[in-house]
């Protein structure tokens, strides 16, 4: 049994909601970001799902990943993987044209795609710009091109980052407006960094201003079945229940790595005659609250004022407001033990932002990035007798 969970269904539902929209989905054209916690499956979903599911719908597939380099700029990273996959293009025989249907078995000298423009060009001065390159791959290859940025929040850390980003804006524009376009330009974006993928839709100087943004699908219990399922068939025994295990998976924010630690401390340590019900929810806990203290102390390393701005945002059900009042201000007073002014809360919250603890989930309304970690700090505040 393989060791990757596939999650085909899903995948293939979102390539056509993708490719083939309906009247509802026609936005996604627009620009379709998936933002979700690290170690959640999203990389993963992408390169052994969603991308075989596009190209097995016959859409043109770029990928790349702005963590592969750090010392890269993500501009050239992501220029990069439009040349190479130019130039695989060009190439006789090459992967991209078998899969696009350009060469057959009987035919492996077929050439490639001839563009009208030099390919070393690309993006520089005075040489075709991404818009106009795109357009002619859609055009001469007569499908859709998607283009899958992983980790797309570094893209705006750096200027050239940002006019890459409205680059390919440009070719979107370019592209898919047109009434008989033989297809279209697919911007996918995902990260890590709820609050910034989040507001690359949000802010109007952003280039994807306005385009779709939705939480990742994070795995559930039919994952921990198949977890389970491979647990058996190496006959590890005894087993938790699927409805446990399922409970604890969620515990663990959802996170395949924690789950998986869960299941082997439960291996290691169930004593002769333990029920693993019993066990593996203690197991979880430990392991959550572990992962939790660490993101707490993020919070906590920030300052006081910033430990009274996520206080208030984190006791709040649902969506914190006014958090700049004149009333909020006089509870951080209290916290901090000063007077603190209006004007040092913006600092304060631009910290939090940065250290993706909370995220801006519209104007003036803000949120806990990640619900374990908002769990977990309340459960400390209501030890402490603060809520």
């Amino acid at each position: 049994m393989s060791s990757i969970y596939p999650r085909t269904a899903l995948a293939i539902q979102m390539a056509q909601r993708l490719l083939q929209p309906s009247v509802l989905d026609e936005g996604l054209r627009s620009g379709l970001f998936l933002s979700g916690l690290r170690r959640t499956g999203k990389t993963t979903f992408l390169l052994n799902d969603l991308i075989p599911a596009l190209e097995a719908a016959g859409a043109l597939v770029i990928y790349v990943d702005l963590w592969s380099d750090s010392q890269a700029s993500p501009a050239a990273l992501m220029l990069a993987a439009v040349r190479r996959a130019l130039a695989e293009l060009q190439s006789p025989g090459s992967r991209l044209l078998r899969q696009l249907g350009r060469v057959t078995g009987a035919d492996v000298e077929a050439m490639g795609i001839k563009f009208g423009f030099t390919l070393e060009r690309l993006g520089t001065h005075g040489g075709p710009t991404i818009a106009q390159a795109l357009t002619e791959v859609v055009d001469q290859a007569r499908t859709h091109v998607v283009l899958i940025v992983d980790e797309v929040q570094h893209a705006i850390t750096s200027d050239d980052g940002h006019q890459m980003l409205l680059a390919l804006k440009a070719a979107r524009d370019a592209i898919n407006p047109r009434p008989q376009s033989p297809g279209h330009f697919i911007f996918i974006g995902t990260g890590s960094h709820r609050a910034l993928v989040s507001e690359l839709t949000a802010r109007r100087n952003q280039a994807f201003v306005g385009a779709t943004s939705v939480e990742y699908p994070v795995l559930n219990g039919d994952y921990v079945a198949h977890l389970l399922q491979r647990l058996q068939a190496e006959g590890a025994q005894p087993l938790p229940s699927h409805a446990v295990a399922t409970q604890c998976f969620a515990r663990l924010g959802h996170r395949p790595e924690e789950m998986l630690k869960a299941l082997r401390q439960l291996m290691l340590s169930l004593p002769p005659g333990g029920d693993p019900d019993d066990f593996l929810p203690v197991i979880a806990a430990t392991l959550r609250s572990g992962a939790a203290d660490i993101e707490l102390m993020k919070v906590e390393q920030l300052g006081r004022l910033a430990v009274a701005v996520f206080d208030r945002i984190a006791a709040t059900e649902g969506d914190a407001r006014k958090v700049f009042s004149a009333e909020s201000a006089q509870d951080y007073s209290k916290a901090v033990g000063r007077e603190v002014r209006v004007e040092e809360i913006q600092p304060a919250v631009n910290e939090l932002l940065a250290a993706n603890l909370i995220m801006r989930k519209g104007h003036g309304t803000y949120g806990v990035t990640d619900p374990f970690v908002q769990e977990a700090w309340r459960e400390k505040r209501a030890v402490q007798g603060l809520f």
